[in-house]
């Protein structure tokens, strides 16, 4: 048995329904009686909504009434008695939030369903702040509320997108002062409903299209102050969480300063009323250029102060001796090094003096012990010739009888012949005197006086 067969059957005790099938479909007839069967069984609920929609004439039994989902394209239709929109504690109009009791109707023959109430309950203000307050709660522990998720604003928007009521005042303030400030802003501006049943749809399709356009670097949500109903749509939970998941930063300017809705704490930026918003998101133009002629004019004259000093500082050095005249000290230096060079120079004269002399002393010395010197005082050589070769002679028995003699003198030499020899202690022969006066004595050096 299909769903709808089962549905069909069960506690009413009808018997089961045939299958279904493309063999076998059910009429519209069955279809619409099963749909209202189900409905019936709801039974009767309790509902809260935005009514956008009044329509009670006069002498009629029976008040068409619209009920719309705040934060939904939704809405249900409801009937009532008259007397319950007369009689009701708070008048009943358009854009009031009314919770109702009643039981939903399905009617066959048209296809359509509809609530038939029996009581209404407007929505105080007290439990609509009360339900902000609860759904404050649950955004601010999602986190939704932290400062670290906040986007920066840029410091000067191309274009702007404002999200506001078609000719509103706070359109007009937004323009007008964002203009004033920066003449070249470009505003990209989305006119919606910012009260009443449709406000959040509408509110919600603009803030989606201006997020996906490039161009728009900021979005500035207008509204002029209102009551707590007016201002309800921008506490709407649909609402905050659109202003998070944004991708283009938000500036929540809602009515007044002592008006704080929740879009004012799930923005990127609060302002405190929409002239506010347009001096926080775009920047003064004559104020910009005052300050960067300030800026100028501080870095100039820090530019100038530290010329000054470095001037100051540099004059302060060529002012010291070895730069006002550095090639003074170059004076100095060539004077001491020619004292030093006169200083070497005396004293290698005098150590070259010093050293002559003593080197004079010692050829002197070498002199008076030489052999030219002994020789010049009356000594002789005596060299025996044996061919190419010369002996010394230092004994007589380096010079026997007969021996080709040479002798050295101071001026000269003598050459001569060895006639015998005479040892040293012995007496001389009559042969051998007679021979003397003929040759040089060859066993001792030959000694000339001389005149």
């Amino acid at each position: 048995m299909s769903a709808a067969g089962r549905a069909g059957s069960g506690r009413s005790g009808q018997p089961p329904a045939p299958a279904n099938s493309a063999e076998q479909p059910w009429p519209v007839r069955s279809v619409s009686m099963k749909v209202a069967q189900w409905i019936d069984r709801l039974g009767s609920i309790w509902v809260e909504g935005q009514l956008t929609q009044i329509s009670s004439r006069p002498g009629t039994r029976i008040a068409f009434l619209v009920l719309r989902d705040p934060a939904a394209d939704m809405s249900l239709s409801v009937t009532c008695d008259p007397a319950l929109l007369r009689d009701a504690p708070v008048p009943l109009q358009e854009g009031s939030r009314v919770v109702v009791y009643g039981k939903l109707s399905f009617f066959a023959g048209r296809g359509t369903l509809s609530l038939r109430v029996t009581e209404i309950r407007p929505v105080g203000v007290g439990e609509l702040l009360a339900r902000i307050e609860r759904l404050k709660a649950l955004l601010a522990a999602e986190g939704l509320f932290d400062e670290r998720i906040k986007r920066p604003l840029p410091f000067l928007p191309a274009t702007i997108g404002v999200i506001t009521g078609r000719g509103s005042a706070a359109e007009h303030d937004v323009l007008t002062v964002a203009r004033g400030r920066w003449p070249a802003v470009r505003f990209e501006v989305r006119n919606t409903a910012v009260q009443g049943p449709s406000a959040v749809s509408q509110i919600l399709d603009a803030l989606a299209e201006l997020d996906r356009d490039p161009a728009v670097e900021v979005i500035v949500l207008a509204r002029g102050g209102g009551s707590v109903e007016d201002l309800l749509p921008f506490s709407d939970e649909t609402l905050c969480r659109a202003i998070v998941a944004a991708t283009t930063p938000v500036v929540s300017a809602i009515g007044h300063e002592p008006d704080s809705p929740l879009s004012d704490l799930v923005a990127d930026l609060r302002a405190a009323t929409p002239t506010d918003a347009a001096k926080r998101v775009v920047p003064d133009a004559a104020a910009e250029t005052a300050l960067v002629r300030e800026l100028r004019s501080r870095s100039a004259a820090a530019l100038r102060g530290w010329v000054q000093r470095e001037a100051a500082a540099l004059a302060q050095l060529r002012s010291r001796p070895v730069l006002a005249d550095p090639l003074r000290e170059l004076g100095h230096r060539h004077d001491e090094v020619e004292r030093l060079r006169a200083a070497t120079r005396r004293t290698v004269t005098d150590l070259l003096r010093t050293e002559s002399t003593t080197a004079g002393h010692l050829r002197r010395q070498l002199t008076a012990v030489g052999p030219a010197a002994t020789l010049a005082r009356g000594y002789a050589v005596v060299q025996r010739v044996a061919g190419p070769e010369r002996h010394v002679v230092r004994s007589i028995e380096d010079a026997p009888a007969g021996s080709q003699l040479r002798i050295r003198v101071g001026d000269g030499a003598i050459s001569a012949a060895g006639l015998g020899t005479i040892p040293l202690g012995e007496g001389r022969s009559p042969t051998r005197r007679a021979a003397e006066p003929q040759a040089t004595d060859t066993a001792e050096p030959h000694h000339t006086e001389r005149t």
